[in-house]
C-alpha cells in the first residue's frame, strides 16, 4: 500500500485538470475507455476476414428485421420492457426485433480474438449502454404499452409525468429521498427499531448489542460486521423484515457494527484503521462484556471480506498484538462476501490502474468517495432498470415507485475516506492480494496473511442474480482454505437475497456442506448437486449457529455504566452533504 507523498506542482496541475475533466465522462476515466475502444478498433482494422463475417451477420439480421423475424414479444422475451403483448403489433414488432437484433450483432462483435478480456468486456458493456439509452421502449412514439395508456386516458400519464418532471428538475434527488426517508422510513422509528444499547464508540465505529427478548439465550454472541460502504439498518429494516430482530427471536444475544459516515477530516484513514477499529475492537469490548465466550462472527459484503481479514489475521502467527484480549472466533459466516477478486462482477469493468489513479485524483480533492457516486455507479451498471425503465415509468406513464424500506435504506448513502477507498481497490481488486497470500496487517512491515489458516466452521451466502458479488466468485473460498464449508445459494439479489425473511414469497436456496479437508467441487457442479429448498434461507443458517452453540441459559445483565446510549446510536443519524 503506498504511503501519502507531498504532492509537487506538476502533478497538482495534472490532478486539477483531470478533476475538472472527471464531470463531462462521469467520473470514468477517459484514457481506460479510450484504450478499450482502441484495442476493439484496431483489431477490427487488421481482421478483413472478421468484418466479411460481421457484415454478413448485419446483412442477415437487417433482413430478418425488415420480414419482423425473431422471437415473439411475451413471456418468452427475456427482456420484460417486450413483454407486452402491444408489441406484437406493426410497427413495434418491427422496432422490438430490430433492436434485439442490433444486441445480438454487438454481442459478436465487442469480442475479437486478441483482445483483452477486460478491454472485450468494457466494449461490450459500452454497446449495451448505447443500446438501452435509444431503445424504442424509452420513447413515447417507440412504445406501444405507453401509447395506449395515454390515449385510453386521454394524455393524463404524460401530464402527471410532466408534473413529476418539473418536481424532480426542482429539487435535487438526493433532498428528495431524505424527504421521503424521513416521512417513511425514519431510522430509529419505522427502520433500525430492535431495541439495544450502544456498548462501544470509537472514532469510526459504534458496537450495538441487542436486549435478549427470550428467557434463555445461547452464550455464544453473533457480532455482525456490515459493509462501511453503507448503513448498518440493511440488516435491521422494518420489524418484519429485520434480521437482527429475528435472530434475537430465535434466542441469539447479537452484536451489531454501526460505521461512522467520514468526512474530508477523515481522509487518511486506512484498511488497518477500519479492521483495528471495527472488528477488532468489537471482539475487544465483546470480551470484556461477554468472559470467556467465543463469538460466531458474521460479516456482510464488504464487511464479510474484512472479517475475514480479521479471522485469517487471529488465526496465524504474529499478526494480532494483544490477541489474547480479543473474544476468540467460533464460527464465521460470510453473506455475499468475496475473498478473491478475480472475477468480482459488474464492478471491475471499471477497475483498473487507469480508473483507480484517476479516482484517487478526484477524492484528494475532497477527501473521500462521496456516497453518491458509488449509487450513480449502480445506477449506470443498472442503467435499464435503475434509469432508463424508471424514467419511462415516472415520465411518460406518470407512476412514481412506491417508496420501501429498502429504498430508503439504499438512497441513505455514506462515503468512504479517500485513502482507505485507494487501499482496498489497489490490494483486494488489483492486486488479489487477500487471496494470493500477500495482503498485510500493519503496512509493509506487516505480517502477510493466509485464507489457510482458517480452520473454523464457515457458512457462506451467495445470492442467484449479484451483480456485485456473484456467487461464483463468493465460492472461491472453498479452494482457499480446507475449513468445513457450508454454502447457501439464496434466490434474488445482492441486498433482496439477503433481506429474506421466512414467510416471504417466491424464495429459495440451495445447501450443501463440504466437510473440512473435503475434495474440491466446481461451482458449477455443487449447484447440480446442492439439495434445493423453498422458503427463506434464515431458518437454515440460524439452526447451524445453534449446532455450534453451547446449551441455551439466561442471559447475562449489562454491566452497570456499559451503555453509552439506547440503539440506533449517534453515527447512524450522521448524515452530511457532499
Amino acid at each position: 500500500m503506498n504511503e501519502p507523498h507531498e504532492e509537487s506542482p506538476t502533478e497538482r496541475l495534472d490532478r486539477l485538470l483531470h478533476v475538472a475533466a472527471a464531470p463531462l465522462t462521469g467520473g470514468l476515466s477517459p484514457v481506460s475507455l479510450s484504450l478499450a475502444w482502441a484495442d476493439w478498433a484496431w483489431h477490427l482494422g487488421v481482421s478483413p476476414g472478421r468484418q466479411m463475417e460481421l457484415a454478413a451477420l448485419a446483412a442477415q439480421l437487417g433482413a430478418d428485421t425488415l420480414q419482423g423475424n425473431g422471437n415473439p414479444a411475451g413471456a418468452a422475451d427475456e427482456d420484460p420492457r417486450f413483454r407486452h403483448p402491444d408489441w406484437e403489433a406493426w410497427p413495434f414488432h418491427l422496432m422490438r426485433v430490430g433492436f434485439r437484433n442490433a444486441e445480438t450483432w454487438w454481442q459478436a462483435a465487442a469480442r475479437l480474438p486478441g483482445m483483452t478480456p477486460h478491454h472485450a468486456e468494457l466494449t461490450h458493456f459500452m454497446a449495451q449502454q448505447w443500446l438501452g439509452a435509444l431503445t424504442p421502449a424509452n420513447w413515447l412514439p417507440g412504445n406501444p404499452v405507453v401509447l395506449h395508456a395515454n390515449l385510453d386516458k386521454l394524455g393524463s400519464p404524460l401530464r402527471q409525468g410532466w408534473l413529476n418532471w418539473l418536481e424532480d428538475m426542482a429539487t435535487p434527488a438526493g433532498e428528495r429521498a431524505a424527504a421521503e426517508r424521513e416521512a417513511h422510513f425514519k431510522v430509529g422509528r419505522d427502520v433500525a427499531v430492535t431495541p439495544g444499547e450502544v456498548v462501544m464508540r470509537n472514532g469510526l465505529a459504534e458496537l450495538i448489542r441487542y436486549t435478549p427478548q427470550t428467557k434463555t439465550v445461547h452464550p455464544e454472541p453473533v457480532l455482525i460486521v456490515p459493509s462501511w460502504i453503507m448503513k448498518y439498518y440493511i440488516l435491521d429494516l422494518s420489524p418484519h423484515n429485520s434480521l437482527v430482530r429475528w435472530l434475537v427471536s430465535q434466542g441469539h444475544v447479537v452484536y451489531m457494527l454501526s460505521w461512522k459516515n467520514p468526512d474530508a477530516a477523515d481522509h487518511e484513514l486506512t484498511m488497518d484503521d477500519y479492521l483495528q477499529r471495527g472488528p477488532l475492537d468489537a471482539l475487544r469490548a465483546i470480551a470484556k462484556l461477554e468472559p470467556r465466550q467465543p463469538v460466531h462472527a458474521m460479516g456482510y459484503c464488504l464487511g464479510g471480506t474484512l472479517m475475514a481479514i480479521a479471522a485469517a489475521a487471529l488465526a496465524g502467527e504474529g499478526a494480532i498484538a494483544d490477541r489474547k484480549r480479543l473474544a476468540t472466533l467460533e464460527t464465521l459466516t460470510l453473506l455475499a462476501a468475496q475473498v478473491d477478486f478475480s472475477e468480482p462482477g459488474e464492478l471491475g469493468l471499471f477497475i483498473d490502474e487507469s480508473q483507480v489513479a484517476y479516482l484517487q485524483e478526484q477524492n484528494r480533492e475532497r477527501g473521500y468517495f462521496p456516497g453518491e457516486a458509488m449509487a450513480g455507479s449502480f445506477q449506470f451498471l443498472h442503467s435499464r432498470d435503475l434509469v432508463w425503465t424508471r424514467r419511462m415509468r415516472e415520465y411518460l406513464m406518470g407512476e412514481r415507485e412506491q417508496p420501501s424500506d429498502l429504498m430508503a435504506w439504499n438512497s441513505d448513502t455514506t462515503r468512504m475516506p479517500a485513502r482507505m477507498h485507494h487501499e482496498y481497490l489497489v490490494s483486494l481488486y488489483l492486486h488479489n492480494a487477500l487471496a494470493m497470500g500477500t495482503y498485510r496487517v500493519g503496512g509493509h512491515e506487516g505480517r502477510a496473511l493466509s485464507l489457510a489458516d482458517l480452520h473454523l466452521p464457515v457458512f457462506m451466502v451467495g445470492t442467484t442474480r449479484d451483480h456485485v458479488s456473484p456467487w461464483r466468485s463468493v465460492y472461491k473460498l472453498h479452494h482457499l482454505c480446507d475449513a468445513e464449508i457450508s454454502f447457501a445459494l439464496v434466490s434474488g439479489g445482492h441486498n433482496a437475497g439477503i433481506v429474506s425473511e421466512p414467510g416471504h414469497a417466491h424464495r429459495s436456496y440451495r445447501l450443501a456442506t463440504r466437510p473440512a479437508r473435503g475434495a474440491w467441487i466446481a461451482a458449477d457442479d455443487w449447484e447440480r448437486q446442492a439439495t434445493e429448498h423453498e422458503g427463506s434461507w434464515w431458518p437454515a443458517w440460524q439452526q447451524w449457529l445453534a449446532g455450534h452453540s453451547s446449551r441455551r441459559r439466561a442471559p447475562a445483565r449489562l454491566p452497570r455504566g456499559a451503555s453509552l446510549g439506547a440503539a440506533p446510536g449517534e453515527y447512524v443519524l450522521k448524515c452530511f452533504p457532499d
